[in-house]
């Protein structure tokens, strides 16, 4: 009888698989159906206002077919304030929204779920704004610290992209709105953008750079991609046959459309031949009255086709893919989610992202967190009262509220007495002002404590956003030290007072090397958000156990960046760039070829401590399991992530001393276990052989190493495929 009813239950879960299947087959076939009939009903000036912008943020629609405009917008961390058409910036701000913390927080977290909470926010704000596609979110590898836009991208590896890209991406769409993904591929400096050449190896293409795009488009489906604005391998990246053609399309079967950056569109047969489906962009020259029809994409296209020298069917395939996100954004039909703005529970998300994001990374002595007994604070920094959201260039958020570090330590002090003090000034090329220094030193030594609140700067302007920035779009770092004098003010105030908390902002790290070894206490902040205030408060106080780990190594000096050390990062104008560091970035270099960091990839500490045990490896070349347990033995509940690195013992092609290849970030409570498990499929062993041009994987023992930095290695085991 047991037997009976088991296949009962097999047959119905079958049968139930089958139905489904029909049921998703008919409805791909009727929406392809209709696809088609709306590409034959339109004329060729409809098809063509289609493919290129209809205003700053819109792409054509037919309204005679009940064809909308496809409404973008900027913005991978909060729903922009642009009316949908031409940007303007909106003075009310009860119209302002979610201020999510920078893409570089939601790595730290290493928290996938997190990546899809915070891209439900997203879906659901431009759903209430009424956006149709969210440009985000930003992937690109962190390649070398002075990148401008690495605060909104969001790690140097791949897999750790691709896990919270996924998540990112699947909460988006789960709304009903397109996510973005950006900026297709190599747009690892914003200097020369525009102009500068890449050049890599196939290995390093596949190994290092494509992978979260590829997770994004096979894994999460995403809707809709974005071409970046530098040449690869000789060709614009928006308009790569290889890139686009062979890759995306082919070899993934990416479905979606191909939207290009900003201008980023250089010739009219090159974007139609290979694979641009919608040219974007702003003419400036041509306010107030621009027209669009004079894009790449636009009217001559129309003369192209009349001439015979391009066919219509290239302009259909475009058309088809635009129509192929409308039906999957229910554009057509009218469903739209209704969707929601700025609501507590987007705030919660915003605050949670930020909790777990922020890193601990040195606490000597126990310095953190205070003491209930401290009875003054000296909050010293100009980053400690600026907020932050309304600048960075593209990602720029008016937020509703922003609660800036400063509020928050007040907010949270008690009866404990705060004073504050500048320290320095945001001015392009300012020095040590020795006054306000001195300031910050007579607060600092009449103070129980002081928190130095410094680092990087996003600079407000968008029109300029380059003044005053460290951390934008079309600028980069000169190096790795702190602007405006800042150094010499850690400095003073670390001598006034050597109970000081030094509390870094930006989107990386910065060289420490002047006053480290003198900070008991330093916490990464990144741009935490609109509560990152609140966030960052519950952290010193102790209401709050961190638990981000970093998504980059900190080196100690520029030069130990293998981009830098390398010398192919140029900072002039050069054109052609080589990535001679080859698949040797980041933690993959400084493990390998034994460089000391500052602070390791993956690490980050706690106020409680944790011990690994009882792994076990087992399985077979399609699938690993690795299981263990983890206790956190300290005295407050905490979070811990168990990091599994693999290292192959031999192989044909050399590899890094250890790839991260999986994860899980776990919550206990004092004196609890869990013990947890972690698969590895086939692709965690495999590696791109140029010789073979195909990724394969060498029998032979590896190494199964388990920690909570690549640089702290708790467990080891091995598995023989």
């Amino acid at each position: 009888m047991i037997n009976i009813s088991f296949s009962i239950r097999s047959i119905f879960a079958l049968v139930c698989v089958v139905v489904v299947t029909l049921q998703s087959t008919a409805q791909a076939v009727k929406t392809s159906a209709k696809i088609e009939d709306l590409v034959k009903k339109m004329t060729l000036e409809e098809k063509v206002a289609m493919i290129h912008a209809t205003s700053s943020f819109t792409s054509g629609g037919v309204a005679r077919l009940g064809i909308p405009e496809i409404v973008m917008s900027d913005g991978p961390h909060g729903v922009r304030v642009e009316h949908g058409r031409d940007w303007e910036a909106d003075k009310n701000v009860y119209d302002s929204g979610t201020y999510l913390p920078t893409g570089v927080c939601l790595a730290a977290t290493w928290n996938p779920s997190l990546g899809y909470e915070f891209g439900k926010v997203l879906g659901s704000e431009a759903n209430y704004r009424g956006k149709d596609i969210i440009l985000g979110p930003g992937i690109n590898i962190i390649r070398t610290p002075l990148n401008g836009r690495n605060f909104e991208y969001q790690s140097e590896d791949p897999f750790l992209i691709s896990r919270m890209t996924v998540g990112y991406i699947n909460g988006v769409q789960g709304q009903g709105v397109s996510a973005c993904v950006k900026h297709y591929i190599a747009n690892n400096q914003e200097v020369n953008r525009n102009f500068v050449n890449v050049h890599m190896s196939e290995r390093a293409l596949r190994e290092i750079y494509l992978p979260g795009f590829k997770a994004a488009v096979t894994e999460a489906n995403v809707n809709t991609l974005m071409g970046s604005y530098n040449l690869f391998r000789g060709q614009y990246a928006t308009q790569n046959s290889y890139l686009i053609n062979q890759i995306l399309k082919t070899e993934w079967n990416f479905k979606g459309a191909v939207i290009s950056d900003w201008g980023a569109v250089h010739n009219t047969m090159e974007a139609l031949w290979n694979g641009c489906d919608i040219e974007m962009g702003t003419d400036l020259s041509m306010l107030p009255n621009p027209n669009y029809g004079k894009f790449f994409m636009g009217d001559t296209v129309l003369k192209l086709v009349r001439s015979g020298q391009i066919p219509e069917s290239l302009v259909d395939e475009k058309v088809r893919r635009i129509l192929y996100v409308m039906t999957k954004t229910n554009m057509l039909d009218g469903k739209r989610m209704k969707g929601e703005y700025n609501t507590a529970a987007h705030q919660k998300t915003a605050a949670t992202v930020a909790e777990e994001g922020i890193v601990l990374l040195k606490n000597e002595n126990n310095i953190l967190p205070l003491a209930s007994s401290v009875k003054s604070i000296a909050v010293i920094g100009y980053n400690a009262e600026r907020k932050q959201s309304m600048g960075g260039g593209s990602s720029q958020v008016r937020a509703f509220y922003e609660v800036t570090p400063l509020e928050g330590i007040k907010k949270m002090a008690g009866s404990t007495s705060i004073t504050y003090s500048p320290g320095y000034k945001i001015e392009r090329g300012a020095k040590a002002d020795a006054a306000l220094i001195q300031q910050a030193v007579d607060a600092a030594s009449k103070s129980e404590m002081a928190i130095l609140v410094v680092g990087w700067t996003h600079g407000y302007n968008y029109s300029v956003w380059s003044d005053n920035a460290y951390d934008a779009e079309d600028t980069d770092k000169p190096d790795m030290k702190m602007p405006f004098g800042q150094d010499e003010l850690v400095k003073a105030v670390l001598k006034a007072n050597p109970n000081t908390i030094v509390v870094l902002m930006g989107g990386g790290p910065i060289d420490m090397s002047e006053w480290i070894a003198s900070a008991k206490g330093i916490v990464q902040a990144w741009y935490p958000g609109m509560e990152g205030g609140n966030a960052l408060a519950k952290i010193i106080f102790g209401k709050l156990n961190p638990s981000g780990k970093l998504p980059m190594t900190f080196p100690k000096k520029l030069d130990d960046v293998p981009a830098h050390k390398l010398g192919t990062y140029p900072h002039d104008a050069k054109k052609n760039l080589y990535y001679l560091d080859d698949i040797y970035v980041g933690y993959r270099y400084y493990d390998t070829y034994k460089v000391a960091p500052e602070f390791a990839f993956g690490f980050g500490l706690s106020y409680t401590s944790f011990s690994y045990s009882n792994l076990k490896v087992s399985g077979n070349s399609k699938k690993v399991i690795v299981t263990l347990t983890v206790k956190n033995i300290g005295k407050v509940a905490g979070a811990d992530v168990a990091q599994v690195y693999v290292h192959q013992q031999k192989s044909t092609l050399a590899r890094p001393e250890k790839e991260l290849k999986g994860f899980q970030k776990v919550f206990l409570n004092p004196e609890e276990s869990k013990q947890i498990t972690i698969t590895l499929n086939e692709d965690a062993f495999k590696y791109f052989n140029e010789n073979l041009n195909k990724w394969v994987m060498e029998p032979g023992v590896f190494d199964i190493l388990v920690g909570n930095s690549s640089r702290d290695i708790k467990l080891s085991g091995k598995v023989n495929l």
